[in-house]
């Protein structure tokens, strides 16, 4: 067994191969859809990190560095998820460690992430074995079209 490795996907190739791991928490999402959104996204930034272990992919974080009055310059990890399969292996902290680097490097000053309130074992995961804080409640309100 290799050593576990992080690289940014860039490839629709790379992307395509991400979405089974992807669909695991974007339930509704199918693969045309998720690959419209890479496109629009990866214009603003967007950035995919996948988390493999011996070529396979186990966890995977999409990202992006934005700035606002409230959090300054942030990493916003808009996905994290570790693979069913691979869950309590330490990959979701490998991956969330090198998150963290990461965005040192881009200059950033917190991370920050929003999760379903149905949630709870991310928010133990996030709590104890990332050290996030639990900083607020997201409120939402769907929009008529």
């Amino acid at each position: 067994m290799t050593e576990p490795t992080v690289r940014e996907l860039t490839s629709r190739a790379e992307w395509i191969g991400a979405f089974p791991v992807m669909r695991q928490l974007r339930t509704h999402l199918d693969e045309a859809a998720y690959l419209d959104y890479l496109d629009r996204m990866t214009e603003n930034g967007y950035r995919l990190f996948g988390l493999f272990s011996d070529d396979e992919l186990v966890a995977l974080a999409g990202v992006d560095v934005s700035v606002n009055m409230y959090y300054g310059r942030h990493l916003w990890v808009c996905e994290l998820i570790t693979d069913a399969d691979h869950r309590s292996e330490g990959y979701g902290r490998r991956l969330f460690e090198h998150l963290v680097e990461w965005a040192e490097g881009m200059g950033c000053e917190k991370i920050a992430l929003s999760s379903g309130v149905q949630r709870e074992e991310a928010h133990r995961f996030y709590e104890e074995r990332v050290a996030m804080d639990r900083a607020s409640h997201v409120f939402t309100r769907n929009l008529d079209r």
